[in-house]
């Protein structure tokens, strides 16, 4: 097994225990290992293409209830963000993006991990929620980062674990599958990728197995600790991948 190949197992096995047991964070950790090595748009592929099979056995294994009164806002400011996500990509400063997240990531998460009790945001409504599903799926048509932002959101609106699960699940299971058509429709996703492809889907499935067991055995405050770690970790692999 060449250099290549051990890359795309390795980041294949780390994200999907970390998606498992996060509900997101399969692109950001993956690309923490496939960016020093594969080509972008092969690494974007298999980000996509990886994070939607771990959500698929996610929402078989950790089933939520559907609050389609919650969801609702996301899916519909998502599936208007997906196709900007993708247009983007070619125009897109993608180290002035990386710079900015990931400082902010950097800076506010472990802020609010030091803060026992930090004020909760119920202002702003089905609206707000709807402006933050449209930056996820802008985000997700850029590479899979559908869950991030979405993620610190519901955070940031003090929901339970099992709520937020069953928002940002649901939302990363049809954000990615909306993007991965796309790439597919535009001639992203090309027949020598699809051997690493099925080579991640096929990695994917006992570490996201893995990680849904974690999750179940967690309390709402150790899960929150969880989502802002691995926010601030994916804020450092942003910065650190700026060359």
């Amino acid at each position: 097994m060449d250099v290549i190949w051990l890359a795309v197992v390795g980041g294949a096995l780390l994200a999907g225990f970390v998606q498992g047991l996060s509900g997101f964070g399969f692109g950001l950790t993956a690309m923490s290992i496939w960016a020093w090595m594969l080509d972008p748009a092969l690494a974007a592929t298999l980000a996509v293409s990886g994070a939607l099979t771990g959500q698929i056995l996610a929402a078989v294994f950790v089933r939520r209830s559907w609050d389609l009164q919650a969801l609702w806002p996301f899916l519909l400011g998502g599936l208007c963000g997906v196709p900007v996500g993708v247009w983007v990509v070619p125009y897109l400063d993608m180290h002035l993006f990386k710079l900015v997240l990931g400082t902010f990531l950097v800076l506010w998460c472990p802020t609010m991990l030091l803060i026992s009790r930090f004020p909760r945001i119920t202002s702003g409504g089905r609206l707000a929620d709807a402006v933050v599903g449209w930056a996820g799926g802008v985000m997700g048509g850029l590479g899979g980062f559908t869950g991030t932002l979405p993620t610190l959101w519901c955070t940031l609106r003090g929901l339970s674990k099992d709520h937020q699960r069953g928002i940002i699940q649901n939302f990363n299971l049809a954000m990615l599958s909306v993007a991965m058509l796309m790439y597919v429709t535009q001639g992203i996703v090309t027949t020598d990728m699809l051997p690493y492809m099925a080579a991640v889907s096929a990695v994917v499935v006992i570490p996201v197995l893995m990680g849904t067991r974690v999750y179940v055995g967690i309390s709402d405050l150790r899960f929150r600790q969880i989502v802002l770690g691995m926010l601030t970790l994916s804020g450092a692999v942003m910065l650190l991948s700026i060359s």
